[in-house]
């Protein structure tokens, strides 16, 4: 449940933390869709490290390399597909070429930079500032409130699946263990306690928003109200530069960008020469 871990808030005070949630919201949706419009591996390696700073400004680390490991069975999963069904598709039955084995990469890499950008953002955002954010957006309430329950929820619910596993590998259940029909099986018992307790969780909210009479007040006020500040102008630049550039690099460069693996070309007949 690592990769729940890595999109869990933190309470830690650095510059990233007091932007505002909407600026990281545009930065985030900007890093979606470059990634989005380049297919080639090298624009998707520097969006990977062009992000990079901002994890350590924001000093969420250890998080992030969380939710990255924990997304690793899905990147060797979109790997192994882009493969697989390109290889069949357009090369059988010669051998794989590279540019095919760059190509599956890429695929893997944007999936890894996506799951960056939007593992930055919730590790830095509070569900509080988050649903404020959109409901100074104009958002209906009921669409906040219901967003800001279930980012609040997935992690509880993850870390209750652990308890839940911890307390049945405890009992002698062995989820890693037969073919792929048994494992999903062995994960049956973890299933039903956990739909269980996610009802149950749900019926006491709803008992709670009852009695709070949630929705009597159709103009609801708040105690806080966000502002944009210096910080918050600079990233939206910052976003808008990367954006333009991009779109540029993609309207007439696009096809001038190279492949790693043609680099990789010459190497290889200065080494048939020297052999």
């Amino acid at each position: 449940m690592s990769v729940f871990d890595g999109f869990k808030f933190r309470r830690v005070y650095s510059p990233i933390h007091q932007l505002d949630p909407r600026v990281k919201f545009f930065y985030v949706l900007v890093m979606f869709v470059i990634a989005i419009m380049f297919n080639q591996l090298l624009p998707l390696i520097l969006l990977f490290f062009i992000q990079l700073p901002f994890v350590f400004v924001a000093g969420v680390q250890r998080e992030w390399v969380r939710s990255l490991r924990g997304a690793l069975f899905f990147a060797i999963m979109i790997f192994l597909f882009n493969f697989v069904f390109q290889y069949f598709w357009t090369e059988y039955p010669l051998p794989p070429s590279p540019s095919l084995l760059e190509y599956s990469i890429a695929m893997t890499l944007r999936f890894i930079v996506l799951i960056e950008s939007f593992s930055m953002f919730f590790l830095t955002t509070s569900p509080d500032h988050l649903g404020l954010a959109l409901e100074q957006s104009h958002v209906p309430y009921e669409f906040c409130f219901a967003f800001t329950t279930a980012v609040r929820f997935v992690p509880v619910l993850a870390e209750e699946a652990q308890t839940i596993m911890d307390a049945q590998k405890a009992r002698g259940l062995e989820l890693e263990r037969g073919n792929f029909i048994k494992k999903v099986r062995n994960y049956i018992p973890i299933l039903i306690p956990l739909i269980v307790s996610a009802i149950r969780r749900s019926l006491e909210l709803a008992e709670a928003m009852e009695s709070r009479a949630w929705g009597a007040t159709e103009k609801r006020t708040n105690l806080y109200v966000l502002e944009m500040e210096r910080g918050d102008y600079i990233l939206i630049l910052i976003s808008v530069l990367i954006l333009i550039f991009a779109v540029y690099v993609w309207v007439f460069h696009r096809e001038q960008i190279p492949l790693l693996t043609s680099f990789l070309a010459p190497l290889e007949l200065t080494v048939t020469k020297i052999s």
